[in-house]
């Protein structure tokens, strides 16, 4: 085949360092314009981003050109610079360490966007530490809960 042709939709999961609420109201909107803006200058456009005050969910379609792993520090070392400039009481911000990453099809599209999108009508009921773990059941990624917090 002459021409490389891609379908790379990841849905990413990832949380501020210790859970912690620092993902106000009142920067939320200018976060998910930079995350979406970061994503897009990476060739890798953000379909969906949402999330609660201590995490988000985006579903990315992600380069060829580009491993997710770079993808991801990236894009979370920006962000983080970016928080940090917001306001004085976010100087310490940090995300977590590690991701989620779990590859979707395109008949699972809809459904996910719209499971971004109520993130924070879930959460009422459910706690993002339960949420990660439903997910990793949900793909079948075997994982240590004495590491996957820190």
């Amino acid at each position: 085949m002459a021409q490389t042709l891609v379908s790379l939709l990841v849905h990413i999961v990832f949380s501020t360092k210790n859970r912690a609420n620092l993902i106000t109201p009142a920067i939320e909107p200018d976060l998910y314009k930079y995350i979406s803006g970061t994503l897009r200058k990476m060739e890798s456009p953000c379909l969906r981003i949402g999330g609660t005050a201590n995490h988000l969910h985006l579903l990315v379609s992600q380069s060829k050109n580009i491993a997710l792993a770079f993808l991801l520090e990236e894009l979370k070392k920006s962000s983080s610079k970016w928080i940090k400039k917001q306001d004085a009481s976010l100087r310490l911000f940090k995300w977590q360490d590690g991701y989620g990453a779990f590859t979707i099809g395109q008949s699972n599209v809809a459904g996910l966007k719209r499971y971004i999108e109520l993130q924070k009508t879930h959460h009422r009921r459910r706690s993002f530490e339960d949420e990660l773990r439903g997910l990793l059941k949900k793909y079948r990624v075997e994982y240590d809960e004495r590491y996957i917090w820190r």
